[in-house]
């Protein structure tokens, strides 16, 4: 027997239909008469006839039991009796991407006990049994435990898939560093894209690709970016001081790379200019990789639409068609940098077009690296503004960027989501500019970067009062609008908070939708979550690095939302153990925290 029956008959349970269902299927016309039909049923060997209208289309079913119960003389009548007149109408149906568990809701809800399965064009592919599904779970609750369970196998396969296509865009970074000569940092690009390769070719032999539930979709994403940080920690080790012990090389990468991944953007190279070009241009890309979920939109391209609905859990906000939105915010957001490169290079006084495109990617992926330490400092206004517009560009959900380009260019209507989060930018950037004694643009430069957690910043900020402090802070934590590359806990859950009330009365909290209780339940989870992860760690800051608590829970709240905005506490001495540990707070903060609370309590996914 297993030594799982549960999770075996999950497993099973979501397999597509199509892997189960008997393809064999009877089809004939509505008006083939029912004698016909009865000497078809007996030469096919089979049960059941799909009948169809005059254009092909599927309207009806016809079982021996019908035409034996329905025609009363068979000799007498059965000529002029037509299958149109004996069918059971309407047809109920199941779309070919739909699981084994779909189909034994829809034929409980429907008191049946089999279903046709229809392809994208509505043609009839095969039809699935009751019978069938269950000998499928009987066989799966006696099959002998494997070395690899298969919800182990499912995860895996997908992580091999997720990890080869990173390798094949870390080949960008390579190719850049390999045309401008830099042997050093092309040598440890490649390294880290074949091992990808390698690691994703040999996940995919133990694996499977197939479909994934709330929780195992959780334990995907999270094992992406942790790889990911861990494999895109090599280049950093070919570049850091190598007078350091191996503890503390390894912390500073997995800690820097874990900052690209994540678009946390916490820096440890005070000087940047230092390092080569083609290596600011490659933590400015991981940082558009992870800044545009690439995970979740990897998966979107190669995976049906009817899949996706377990990555939806942790994906906040609205997500329209995800296969159209993969291309064209691809498109889009690609358009955006060379947009913002160009301007830089040509509105500005550089003349590196290379560190534009570093900072135009890191901008827009609200990263928050920079190529060079003074680059912010040396930007004319004009700059600025641009730099500004294209951090909100980030914040703003992927699907606003959707309707941009689907409505042809002309404005699309602003959401709530989208409304909300310019009332409170808006509002955070008076106050702050009132409060925080910066020059009123850099203080709506300050207050921007905090709100889209895009981190750029020009000096450390643990100069700045208690009050302007408390203002990026609460920006950093609400973050951007949901499925954006902004971090935070973003717009989009504050308005499950509307439903809390509901959990306090019995009668209200009755009538609240499941599926709503429990998003209301994780957005209060999270909201709980970010500020008491940010405490506990800021206490540990200020303890270890001998800084006033406010300024290391400023510094800890930029770990957790990916916000990137620092107060110079972490740096080259901090102790590596401490760098491990803020490497996986900002990739839990990358994940909203949902993902983990997902892991753990499958009982909310």
């Amino acid at each position: 027997m297993s030594s799982n029956p549960e999770r075996a008959v999950s497993y099973v349970l979501s397999k597509y239909v199509t892997k189960y269902m008997q393809k064999d299927v009877l089809i004939l016309s509505m008006n083939t008469q029912t004698r016909e039909a009865a000497r078809m049923l007996r030469h096919y060997e089979t049960d059941d006839i799909i009948v169809t209208d005059k254009n092909n289309f599927p309207i009806g079913i016809v079982t021996d039991e019908d035409i034996l119960s329905k025609v009363s003389d068979v000799t007498v009548y059965a000529e002029a009796t037509t299958l149109k007149e004996v069918m059971s109408t309407p047809l109920i149906t199941i779309n070919e991407k739909s699981t084994l568990q779909d189909a034994l809701h829809k034929m409980r809800d429907n008191n049946i006990r089999k279903l046709p399965i229809l392809s994208k064009k509505n043609q009839i592919m095969g039809i699935i049994f009751q019978a069938t599904i269950a000998n499928v779970i009987r066989n799966a609750t006696a099959t002998a435990p494997r070395l690899l369970s298969p919800p182990v196998k499912v995860i895996l396969g997908n992580l091999g898939f997720v990890l080869q296509f990173a390798g094949v865009l870390l080949l960008v970074p390579a190719i850049v560093a390999t045309v401008l000569e830099d042997t050093t940092t092309a040598t440890g690009i490649y390294l880290s894209t074949v091992l990808l390769l390698v690691t994703g070719f040999f996940l995919n032999s133990y694996g499977e690709k197939s479909s994934l539930n709330l929780q195992q979709a959780s334990i995907l994403v999270f094992l992406s970016l942790f790889l990911l940080s861990l494999f895109g920690a090599i280049p950093y080790l070919y570049v850091l001081p190598s007078d350091e012990s191996p503890v503390e090389l390894f912390g500073n990468a997995f800690f820097s790379s874990a900052a690209g991944f994540t678009t946390g953007g916490i820096s440890l190279f005070d000087e940047p200019e230092k390092l080569p070009q083609s290596f600011t241009f490659f933590r400015s890309y991981t940082q558009l990789v992870g800044g545009m979920s690439f995970i979740y939109l990897v998966i979107t391209a190669f995976y049906p639409e009817s899949k996706l609905q377990s990555m939806r859990g942790f994906i906040s906000g609205r997500t329209l068609h995800m296969k159209e939105l993969f291309s064209t915010i691809t498109v889009i957001f690609a358009i955006y940098i060379v947009i913002v490169a160009m301007l830089l290079y040509f509105i500005g006084e550089s003349d590196h077009i290379l560190d534009d495109f570093s900072l135009a990617m890191s901008t827009i992926s609200t990263g928050g690296f920079v190529p060079n330490s003074t680059i912010l400092d040396e930007l004319l206004w004009q700059e600025r503004v641009i730099l500004m517009g294209a951090m909100i560009l980030g914040a703003l959900p992927f699907t606003f960027h959707y309707a941009f380009v689907r409505k042809k260019f002309l404005s699309p209507k602003l959401g709530k989501e989208v409304l909300t989060y310019f009332a409170i930018l808006g509002s955070a950037t008076i106050l702050f500019i009132a409060i925080s004694g910066l020059e009123p643009l850099q203080s709506a430069f300050y207050s921007i970067s905090a709100s889209t957690t895009a981190g750029l910043q020009q000096q450390s900020l643990a100069g700045l009062n208690w009050g302007a402090h408390t203002i990026l802070i609460i920006l950093m934590f609400i973050g951007g609008c949901g499925f954006s590359t902004a971090g935070g806990f973003k717009i989009f859950r504050l308005f499950h908070l509307k439903n809390c009330m509901s959990l306090f009365s019995k009668v209200k909290r009755a009538k609240l939708p499941k599926q709503a209780k429990k998003e209301l339940i994780s957005t209060l989870i999270i909201l709980a979550l970010f500020p008491i992860i940010a405490a506990i760690t800021g206490a540990h800051l200020a303890e270890i690095e001998d800084v006033p608590y406010q300024v290391a829970f400023f510094e800890a709240v930029g770990v957790i939302t990916t916000g990137g905005l620092s107060a110079g506490v972490i740096d080259f001495d901090t102790d590596p153990a401490t760098k491990i540990m803020l490497g996986f707070l900002m990739i839990f903060g990358r994940l909203e925290i949902i993902a983990i609370i997902y892991i753990f309590v499958p009982r909310l996914s």
